[in-house]
């Protein structure tokens, strides 16, 4: 972020164009705080007007809440306000859905109040921990390559060995399926479609066990897969957007 955030520095002293940044912490945004408080991704960086962070994620609420926070309140487009009196008093709501509860907004306070600081911090690390022995097991099967050079979130990307021909990670996803795992196979954007990944967002409930049990079931799976071999085709998704480019370049 900040080597994105020093380019736009110099695209603008080129070119005069200011690019503000918004910071997407889906996965991030409950994490990078407490394990990296060093780290520089948030509005310590001037360009960055905005943040998101999945409170169901990593914040440790049921789904499906979400937060954005602002820099200022004038970055804020106020069109997406709407002002409400019929509670008494005026409120004001920003929310693209109406009627709603607000047991998550109640679970994720409470979830500040319980934990604080240190208490997330001490998941977090425990989620990483299960998310680096999980990537391990995959990494020393021989049947994956990790995608991200340093685990420092609790994600885990791998594509296949490139010398398994005779099945793909949609194989592999659909394998593990019956075993009651969900996990998401998907290629990359255009212009890198040909790189397909499988992912594996842990969560803070699953433990050492159960990591070990999902690596098992998926190593199991690759070698039914290896001796039999797969037909699961990768979904055409990138048709649309192929008619929709432009070659507008900054």
């Amino acid at each position: 972020i900040q080597g994105i955030h020093d380019w736009l520095d110099d695209y603008e002293k080129r070119t005069g164009i200011s690019v503000p940044m918004h910071i997407d912490g889906a996965s991030g945004g409950f994490v990078n705080p407490f394990l990296y408080p060093d780290y520089k991704w948030d509005f310590r960086l001037p360009r960055v007007q905005s943040i998101n962070a999945s409170g169901h994620k990593y914040g440790l609420t049921p789904p499906g809440l979400g937060w954005v926070v602002f820099r200022e309140r004038k970055i804020f487009n106020e069109e997406l306000v709407f002002y409400v009196n019929y509670l008494g008093g005026e409120m004001p709501t920003a929310t693209l859905n109406f009627s709603r509860n607000a047991f998550q907004v109640a679970v994720q306070y409470y979830q500040f109040l319980r934990l604080g600081f240190d208490g997330y911090k001490r998941v977090m690390q425990h989620t990483l921990d299960n998310a680096i022995f999980l990537r391990q097991q995959l990494v020393d099967s021989g049947y994956f390559e990790i995608m991200n050079t340093t685990q420092r979130i609790p994600v885990v990307a791998v594509t296949l060995n490139k010398k398994y021909k005779n099945f793909n990670e949609f194989d592999v996803s659909n394998k593990v399926r019956e075993k009651g795992w969900v996990l998401s196979a998907y290629t990359m954007p255009p212009n890198a479609e040909s790189v397909t990944s499988l992912r594996v967002v842990v969560r803070p409930h699953v433990n050492h066990n159960v990591a070990q049990l999902l690596a098992t079931d998926i190593i199991n799976a690759c070698k039914f897969l290896e001796a039999n071999g797969g037909n699961a085709k990768p979904p055409a998704l990138h048709k649309h957007a192929e008619a929709q480019s432009t070659s507008l370049k900054c």
